[in-house]
């Protein structure tokens, strides 16, 4: 009998989280998936000099690491290391750089066989699928896309991409109902722009779960790509 080789799955930390940081908050969700799947977390390019406004409210998913770095991938102000998911931004200040940062881990750290984000990670990584899908070179289109506590990006040089056409690559949305930095109706209007989306609801709030009911949504996903 074959062995099953495991996915690999390139993750996209939140704002303000080290990869260090990332790595530790997905360590549920990398033991429920262990054999099935390899999580290669990255965080963002930029360093958030600026304690305030993480995507609205308090440090994503707690404090990190004081020896790492705390990191996001673009701000929404542009003199302020800020970003509010929830709010039209002035700017999209930094976007290009982590664009080109994704872009070069899936050059040098690939092939992978899908992405995941997580919150602005999230938004990231559907803005990457629909650059790839419309024919951009630094994106290889990635089987199948996980997001969690996603969000559609705010700011025209997002939405032009992201609002083309409807995404049809495969995806699981996984979002709380007490998330209170992206409201669930956020996640599900991202996932309005994938077509035959599944959707996971938890009863949490802004966090990746890893529970037993969400391990076997997890799997179930999954195991249709399966190598």
């Amino acid at each position: 009998m074959a062995v099953r080789q495991p996915l690999r799955v390139l993750c996209l930390a939140g704002f303000r989280q080290s990869e260090r940081g990332f790595r530790e908050k997905t360590g549920a969700l990398r033991k429920a998936l262990r054999g099935r799947a390899e999580l290669v977390c990255l965080s963002g390019p930029h360093p958030v000099v600026d304690a305030a406004g993480p995507e609205g409210a308090g440090p994503e998913s707690g404090p990190c690491p004081q020896e790492e770095q705390l990191r996001g991938w673009w701000f929404s102000e542009a003199e302020a290391d800020v970003f509010s998911a929830l709010k039209e931004p002035t700017v999209c200040r930094g976007l290009e750089e982590a664009l080109e940062t994704v872009a070069q881990a899936l050059n040098k750290l690939g092939p992978f066989d899908g992405l995941l984000g997580f919150s602005q990670g999230a938004a990231l990584a559907a803005l990457a699928c629909a650059l790839s899908q419309a024919g951009d070179p630094r994106f290889p289109l990635p089987r199948f896309v996980i997001l969690i506590s996603g969000f559609c990006p705010r700011g025209l040089s997002c939405q032009e991409s992201i609002l083309q056409s409807p995404l049809s690559l495969p995806s699981l949305h996984v979002f709380g109902d007490t998330d209170r930095v992206i409201p669930s109706q956020e996640s599900m209007q991202l996932a309005s722009r994938f077509t035959g989306a599944v959707t996971l609801t938890h009863s949490g709030g802004h966090f990746i779960p890893a529970a037993a009911p969400q391990r076997q949504a997890y799997l179930k996903f999954l195991d249709q790509f399966a190598k």
